[in-house]
């Protein structure tokens, strides 16, 4: 099979869902692609432009359609739903707010960005202030899920942790976590509870509702 740039984007993808970004390597690529690193570069010169390369991919599997709200949808819940969107885009693959972040020069993710821009400057609200809103959205919703992805403590690291001490240092932390995750409320919950807070403040300084 020849070996193209969709082919080694695909292949990195699925290294990525195997390994993490961690192991996404030029040489783990070349070897799944049964040629030598060097000939890699013929078609992504660098890491930096690989890592952007599966961004765009991660992206196009859930913004492989963009559109702006219907005339009568307000602003704030086509953002919302945006947010959801590059969320479960990025959920969806191991470290996937990881590549995303480090991709500055990610097209998909400048095209969501001009996307969002504009539908919100066709609103009446004023270009640095959606400049801000859009830029918000997307950094809160990339830094959740890097929390979200983030490794979690492993039991070894964990035997000696006091969990009745930290109690007691944090009872507010601790209750309010208790509290929150009653029944049925989950980490999605909490993602669009986040949101609402960051959506309320948009809302505010664009000083408009519709």
């Amino acid at each position: 099979m020849a070996l193209d740039r969709q082919r080694i984007v695909t292949e990195a993808v699925a290294l990525l869902d195997a390994e993490g970004l961690d192991g996404v390597t030029t040489r783990k690529l070349a070897a799944r692609l049964g040629v030598q690193s060097p000939t890699l570069y013929w078609h992504l010169p660098n890491k930096a432009a690989l890592v952007t390369a599966i961004a765009d991919a991660i992206l196009d599997r859930e913004f492989g359609d963009m559109s702006p709200p219907e005339p009568d949808q307000p602003w704030q819940d086509w953002l919302r739903q945006l947010a959801g969107r590059l969320r479960r885009a990025l959920l969806a693959h191991p470290d996937g707010a990881r590549v995303v972040s480090a991709s500055q020069l990610s097209v998909t993710m400048t095209a969501i960005s001009e996307l969002a821009m504009s539908t919100l400057v066709t609103r009446g609200i004023p270009l640095r202030h959606a400049r801000v809103i859009v830029l918000t959205v997307e950094r809160f919703t990339v830094g959740h899920v890097l929390e979200e992805q983030a490794p979690r403590p492993n039991p070894e690291g964990l035997k000696d942790f006091d969990m009745a001490a930290f109690t007691r240092r944090h009872p507010t932390v601790v209750a309010a976590i208790t509290d929150y995750f009653g029944p049925g409320r989950t980490v999605d919950d909490l993602f669009h509870d986040c949101l609402e807070v960051v959506i309320a403040g948009a809302t505010a300084k664009a000083g408009a509702t519709g």
